[in-house]
């Protein structure tokens, strides 16, 4: 293969294998003066991009105001993310353009489920994240560097341009935290929906309310991944903050893009019911009922293999307490075949949609609206 061709490595994983519905599960503790030393000359990785919202400080040390951990970066260092580096007092990120995978899914993957059931989406990652969570199920991918690893040379015309030829009719920046990767999903945002396509992000929802609103201008969806509801959790388990996830909560409806939920339910961690309960009522008022909201069941996984899967009684008990909280659309993910994996009418309690894990089986939504007793469905259906 001569110099001039370009290797283009493409993942391929199955639907489901990934374990999208447990959302971005990442690695450990908080780590708010985790900066660390970016490793020079990394292959994969050896053109670095300009990268935006950071402010300038003395002796050639940035400020990055990307996400709630507002790193302060020396010159030759990185963020918590690692991908984030700073050279010379200028910040660059060094994914941009390399992605770690493109992959193929049905949009319920995600999960998004009010939107086009059933549709073929591409899915782009690169390497790390911002979150350090315990029971990651994609940690090879989130919880390395970029250094480590394998990244494809992806410009965002030629992302696009595959997105089509798949016949993907959306595009969704996901498994790892695509805050890290800002820069490229903006760029490949914009051009896709020049090109007609659906736009959408699956995040950890720790963003900065500034970035949060550019890249919201050229989305049509958003799954966040609302984790615990406890200061305490969020902090020891995932490495994160509540308050700012409850914000950029809040940014995404005031915005008017579509949003949907998931909370991996762990046993021990994030299971308690008063806890849930207290989540959804809080869903119900800042957010309102027709929010969506996934369930999904944990499976041991990095650093939490100790803890047993989620049992199923103990998902069907959330979605008892959502409901009666006033949450209009529960379902439960990562058990396949189940009841609940299906979307029903909140008002005539027809099945709307039926599916299996990812599969819709059937579509009883007709024009927006339940085909049974004409209640009109929130969501993007055409």
């Amino acid at each position: 293969m001569s110099g001039n061709e370009k290797v283009k490595w493409i993942i391929i994983l199955i639907g489901g294998l990934i374990l999208l519905g447990g959302g971005i599960v990442l690695l450990s503790s908080a780590v708010r003066q985790e900066i660390v030393p970016q490793q020079a000359a990394v292959e994969a990785n050896r053109d670095m991009t300009p990268a935006r919202f950071y402010e300038p400080l003395p002796d050639y040390q940035v400020r990055c105001m990307l996400c709630f951990h507002k790193c302060i970066i020396p010159s030759g260092m990185s963020g918590i993310c690692r991908v984030r580096k700073n050279h010379q007092g200028r910040l660059y990120t060094v994914v941009y353009g390399r992605p770690a995978g493109l992959q193929t899914d049905p949009i319920e993957a995600e999960p998004m489920y009010h939107m086009i059931p059933g549709h073929r989406n591409l899915g782009v990652f690169t390497a790390s994240c911002n979150f350090r969570c315990k029971g990651c199920h994609n940690w090879h991918i989130t919880q390395r560097g970029p250094e480590e690893v394998r990244a494809l040379a992806y410009t965002p015309e030629e992302v696009v341009a595959e997105a089509i030829r798949r016949r993907s009719r959306s595009i969704s920046h996901t498994i790892n935290e695509p805050t890290v990767f800002f820069e490229f999903m903006y760029d490949i945002s914009v051009i896709a929906r020049e090109e007609g396509l659906l736009n959408l992000f699956h995040s950890n929802g720790a963003i900065a309310p500034e970035p949060l609103r550019a890249i919201l201008q050229h989305m049509d969806g958003v799954v966040i991944d609302l984790k615990a509801f406890c200061d305490d959790v969020y902090r020891d388990i995932f490495g994160g903050d509540l308050a700012p996830v409850l914000t950029t909560l809040k940014i995404i409806r005031e915005e008017g893009v579509w949003l949907e939920i998931v909370n991996l339910v762990i046993p021990t961690i994030n299971d308690c019911m008063d806890e849930i309960r207290a989540m959804c009522e809080w869903v119900v008022e800042h957010l309102g009922p027709d929010v969506p909201l996934h369930f999904t069941r944990f499976h041991p996984n990095f650093r939490l293999t100790h803890l047993p899967p989620t049992p199923v009684e103990t998902l069907e008990e959330a979605h008892r307490v959502a409901r009666e909280a006033g949450i209009n659309f529960v379902t439960l993910g990562n058990v396949p075949g189940h009841r609940y994996n299906s979307t029903f009418c909140p008002a005539c309690e027809e099945k709307l949609i039926h599916r299996v894990g990812f599969s819709v089986l059937a579509n009883n939504i007709e024009g927006g609206r339940c085909k049974f007793c004409g209640e009109e469905l929130p969501g993007i259906w055409e």
